[in-house]
Order: structure tokens, then sequence, then C-alpha cells
């Protein structure tokens, strides 16, 4: 701008020298009148009438260079100090084209670079956002390196897993912020290789052991250039644990179910060898027959009502229920095991309990408790059902005077076919499936189960269900 009015203070005074000299040369015509024969009282007037003019003709060139500066220099200036607005990152800013001056093919073009920029910020502020949001509601945890290896992005997942903040992390180097190693070898390795690399590995955060699925790529420009890489850690401990429990619940099916078909088929093909014709050992192994293909009925019969509670649909047939009631009628299912082992029974019950449940399920749940309480108890012992009503719920425990369980046994105790000790469940008779059953049931009742039990002492169920089912 500056430059401009130079410019146009040299084409004002320009003109003004021109307007003086072609004036001069008018007046130039009037010099014989200031000759020595020429009275002075009319060179005095002559001198007059050329310093009036002369003035006069320097505020009309003043006026003209005025308006001049206004109609061309202003535009000018308003629309740069606009420029200078959208240099500098304000796109909201417009020339008012309006006014005649302003109405050019600049101010025009300046309009519609500052809307297309507003536009362009507009819309770069929104992926900014939506990358935000999407990176922090990640169900694993992210991180991204730059070209020298330091971290330029870490999500909330990552810092919750790994107990960091952003603050400790952005700018620091992966061998530098302490990752598991095996975790820090596979960074390592992308950056090397440039290539993509997937692997599980198992890691120990806070004191319990994780099972991570990590998987780091490199990240590419638009033009090809590399810029650094992407490690991405997706928690997969659950799915471990649940391939686990489906190993085991394979591996416990087939040896289950392998045990008394053996049997069967040993004894069957004995006696078709020649033993059948010996009375004494035809009655025996007939007895070993009949009582394997009854545990083998009674594997098949839980297996199949585990199967059916698991399965989609499942439904219970909820009416009010007498909790004292059903207590004693599942109680007289199991009451010749009670005198088998000669066991005593203790109850505390109150009358009034009345709950909304499946009766049917809830005897199948205590006839599971009170068979679990008399096949692991010594004879001679006691037996202890007691229940209670609270605010929202009915309370039922069903206590034993047992050997107890190692407390490092009780999380997976209502795991389907989990035996604290095989050979003695075994000899009990039990499929192994009673407390997966019990806990599925309860749970369908909208209720919970917990155990507590105490080596030498003894093993206590506890259940909470729902006084009502809210529908």
């Amino acid at each position: 701008m500056k430059g401009l009015y130079f410019r146009l203070v040299i084409a004002c005074s320009v003109l003004v020298s021109i307007l003086l000299t072609g004036l001069g040369i008018v007046l130039g015509q009037f010099f014989p009148l200031f000759a020595d024969t020429v009275d002075m009282e009319i060179q005095k007037k002559y001198w007059i009438f050329l310093l009036v003019t002369l003035i006069i003709a320097f505020f009309l060139s003043m006026i003209v260079a005025s308006k001049m500066m206004q109609q061309y220099a202003h535009p000018v200036d308003k629309v740069t100090n606009i420029a200078m607005q959208i240099a500098k990152g304000n796109y909201l800013v417009r020339v008012q084209t309006e006014k005649p001056e302003y109405d050019t093919e600049l101010a025009t073009a300046l309009n519609r670079i500052a809307s297309n920029l507003q536009e362009m910020s507009t819309l770069r502020v929104m992926e900014k956002e939506r990358l935000k949001t999407l990176v922090e509601s990640m169900g694993s945890g992210l991180l991204m390196f730059g070209r020298e290896g330091t971290v330029n992005l870490v999500n909330g997942v990552f810092e919750k897993t790994f107990g960091y903040s952003k603050e400790e992390l952005v700018g620091e180097t992966f061998k530098s912020i302490g990752l598991p190693t095996n975790i820090e070898n596979l960074i390592e390795d992308v950056f090397m290789t440039e290539q993509v690399i997937e692997k599980q590995v198992r890691i120990e955060v806070g004191g319990q052991l994780s099972y991570m699925s990590v998987y780091g790529a490199p990240v590419i420009g638009h033009h090809g250039n590399w810029l650094g890489i992407v490690v991405v850690m997706h928690d997969i401990t659950e799915l471990v644990r649940l391939e686990e429990v489906r190993k085991d619940f394979v591996a416990n099916v087939s040896h289950e179910l392998r045990t008394p078909v053996t049997s069967i088929k040993g004894f069957t093909e004995t006696l078709l060898d020649g033993a059948m014709d010996e009375p004494a050992i035809l009655q025996e192994f007939l007895v070993i027959i009949q009582k394997e293909s009854d545990r083998l009925h009674l594997l098949i019969a839980d297996l199949l009502e585990l199967s059916g509670i698991e399965r989609e649909g499942f439904s219970l047939e909820f009416v009010r229920v007498n909790v004292k009631e059903t207590i004693e009628n599942a109680l007289k299912i199991v009451s010749g095991k009670l005198e088998h082992k000669n066991m005593d029974l203790m109850v505390n019950i109150p009358d009034y309990l009345i709950i909304e449940a499946d009766t049917d399920r809830l005897i199948q749940v205590m006839v599971n408790l009170l068979s679990n309480a008399i096949n692991y108890s010594k004879e001679g012992t006691k037996v202890t059902i007691m229940a209670k009503k609270t605010a929202e719920h009915a309370v039922i425990e069903v206590q034993d005077q047992g050997i107890g369980i190692e407390q490092a046994e009780l999380p997976r105790l209502f795991e389907r076919f989990y035996r604290v000790d095989r050979a003695r469940s075994r000899d009990s008779g039990g499929t192994g499936l009673g407390l997966a059953i019990v806990k599925h049931l309860i749970e369908a009742h909208g209720g919970t189960v917990e155990v507590k039990s105490t080596i030498g002492v003894g093993t206590t169920f506890t259940i909470h269900l729902p006084i009502s089912q809210q529908t």
C-alpha cells in the first residue's frame, strides 16, 4: 500500500506541475505588463491576480488528488487489509461488495477464496473430530509412531490398559516407554521390515496375566512416502479363556462318555467270550453294565438339560412359590441319600416366604445343591438349610460339613465338568454338570449364586432370588 500511495503522490505532483507549467505559459503572455514603462499600480494588480490564480490552481489540484486517492487507494487498502486477515486464518471476513468502489473482480475473487478456505477449515475440524472420536471409541489400544519411532498418537484404551497418560507417552520412543518385551520386539520388526505383522502375545499387566492380539502395520502416505507405523492391541483374554473352557469341555465330555462306554463294551465282550455261562459272573457283570448304563444315561440327560437351558428362547414358568414347601419337596427326593449316610438335617425357613419362580426348576436347583452337599460330606455329619427375606430378595443357604474346597478352586466351581477331585467325584456318581445347571437356572430367575468354603470345616452355597419378577 505504501508503494501505491507513493505512486499516487507522484502522479498528483506531476499533475500539479503540469497545471502550474500551463498556467505559467499563459501568464507569461502578460510579462510585458511588468516592464518599467508600465504603471506600478497596474503591476501590483497583476501580481495579486497571479498569486490568487496559483493558489486556486494548487487547491484544485489537491482536490483532484484527494478524489483520486479516495476512489482508487482506499478500496485497495480495504481489500488488502481483508486479504491480510485471511492470510492470518480469519476465514469469516468478507469484502462488502454492495458499494460500487468495492464491486470488483478482485473483491469477488477474494470473497470466494475466503469462503472456500472456510469450508475447508470446517471440513478439516469435522474430520479431526471424527478421527478423535473413532480412535477414542475403539475397543482396542492404539499407538501411532512417527518415522523416528516416537509416539504421535495414543488412545484412552491403551492408557487404561497399561496405566500410562498421553503426556507421558507423546514424543517418547517405543523403547523408552516400557512396553512388554514381546510387543516392543514386534514394533521393532515392523520398523525394520516395513511389513504388516500380527501375533498373539501373553503379557502381565498389574499383576494379572492377559492375552493380546497385536497388529502392527506401516503407515503409507498418498504419494507412497513412509510416515511411520500404527499398532493396535486387542485384549483377547476372555476369548482365550473361553477357548480353554471349550477344549476342557470337549475333553471332559469325551472322557466321561468313554469311561462308561468302555466298561459296557469290555464286560459285554467278556460275557460273549464265555463268561455268561457262569451265573455268578453273569449276575455281577450285568449289575456293572446296568450301573454304567445308568451313569451314561444320567450324563446325556444332564448334557441335554444344560444345552436346553443355554439355548436362546429358554423360558421359565413363573408362579407364586412358597419357598419352604418347595425345599421340603426337594428333601423328599434326597431323603434316601441322607438316611443312607446317616446324616442329620436342620431346616430354618420362615413359612411366609413367597417368591415368583418356576417351581420345578427351583426344586431341581435344590436337589442338585442338596445332592452335592450329601455326596461330598462324611457319614454322620449335618446339612443345614436356611432361608430369609431381604428388601428385594429371598436368600437361601445350603451348608454342609464336608472337607471343604481350596480357595483357588472356587472361581471355576460352576464350570461344566470341572472337578476338584476327579476320583472322589466319580465315586459319588456325579456328572460334573450339576453346579453348572444350578448357576444357569438361578441366573434365568434373575438371581445369583455364590460359594464359600473352608478346608476341614465345610462349604456353603448361597442363592439370592428376586421376590418378584419384573415384566
